[in-house]
């Protein structure tokens, strides 16, 4: 299993008259902890870009239990329970506020993708090098 978390400062624009985040902010939250988690690998979708594979999202789901709101500081965690072995990766996704209260959990699923041509294939080398010797 691996695990990652970021932290995220709930804007004023991403609130609705009430100050609670509106529901599809939380996409974007998941979006920055995706990214900051394949950052923290050593590796960065721009990478990834340059050779030639894409990572588009095909589905995605979101629990809403307790609203975010102005100003909250929020951790989002990212957790991949299983190393990837084909052209998809599936992302479980969780939002807590500064109380530590689970707020939102989540899906996200991608796959790999070759730019040039649009058809699936496996997880870049170097991404599941850095990824495997988290699952034993």
């Amino acid at each position: 299993m691996y695990q990652y978390e970021t932290t995220i400062r709930v804007r004023y624009a991403e609130t609705d008259q009430m100050g609670v985040v509106y529901h599809s902010h939380y996409f974007q939250y998941f979006e920055v902890a995706r990214a900051e988690c394949i950052r923290s690998l050593g590796i960065t979708y721009a990478d990834m870009e340059r050779e030639g594979i894409i990572m588009p999202v095909v589905e995605v789901n979101c629990k809403y239990l307790r609203p975010a709101l102005y100003d909250d500081l929020l951790t989002v965690k990212v957790i991949l329970n299983k190393l990837p072995e084909d052209h998809k990766i599936l992302f479980q996704q969780e939002v807590y506020n500064e109380k530590k209260e689970l707020l939102a959990t989540g899906t996200v699923l991608l796959f790999f993708m070759t730019a040039q041509t649009m058809q699936r294939s496996g997880m870049p080398e170097p991404l599941y090098q850095k990824i495997k010797p988290f699952f034993g």
